[in-house]
């Protein structure tokens, strides 16, 4: 398994991860949302360099010229509801892409609120069956909503290649993808931190992306 952490390099997805952790810049919900957008958008234009390509042949009105585009067959599916911002982002930069919507979310298993499990009850998307496969969710913490997000998803088919987009990972949640996803996948994170507290949150974080877009729940 591949892993790009985007911390590591300098470019503006810092800029928008150090407004996204400030609690002050957090008080704007469209702020956040935005800047959970242009994260996708970046990392999208990034994963973009490592599809397969072909040529085609384009005509202008002054003439021909051969021009190389993406030949993948993309899936984007996304984990609801945080990761709809996130989701956008990458469609704006695939705008051609299948897409895909799974409703896996964490159910504390003990009073305390230390212990979670996934819920999976709703999945509307294609066949993932010879796809490039793009599962885009801000937040890897335990990484059980992402695996059975894609364990979900891979009821449809085997998909060519897989990619893992989150906003901030953590080690564990890294580990847990490890477990079941193909040697040739590739994570692409904003940043990995370094561990959860008690409630499994991550930490520094920036807090329950789900929140922070949309409102608190119940």
């Amino acid at each position: 398994m591949n892993i790009i952490d985007f911390s590591k390099q300098n470019s503006v997805i810092n800029q928008y991860m150090a407004e996204l952790r400030d609690k002050s810049y957090q008080r704007n919900r469209f702020l956040f949302r935005h800047n959970i957008q242009r994260v996708g958008e970046m990392m999208a234009f990034e994963l973009s360099k490592s599809l397969e390509y072909k040529t085609k042949n384009v005509v202008t009105p002054l003439g021909t010229l051969d021009i190389s585009i993406p030949k993948d067959d993309l899936l984007i599916a996304t984990v609801l509801r945080a990761g709809l911002p996130f989701h956008e982002g990458f469609l704006h930069v695939f705008d051609k892409a299948q897409n895909g919507f799974v409703s896996a979310y964490r159910m504390y298993t003990n009073r305390e609120h230390t212990e979670v499990g996934i819920h999976t009850e709703y999945m509307a998307a294609p066949s993932c069956k010879g796809k490039t496969l793009v599962i885009v969710d801000p937040m890897l913490a335990t990484g059980g909503s992402m695996a059975a997000s894609y364990e979900a998803l891979l009821k449809s088919g085997t998909p060519k290649k897989v990619h893992i987009a989150c906003v901030i990972a953590t080690p564990e949640g890294l580990d847990a993808l490890r477990e079941i996803l193909p040697e040739s996948a590739t994570v692409w994170c904003a940043a990995i931190d370094p561990g959860m507290n008690a409630n499994k949150y991550i930490v520094p974080g920036f807090g329950d992306a789900g929140d922070l877009c949309y409102g608190e729940k119940l």
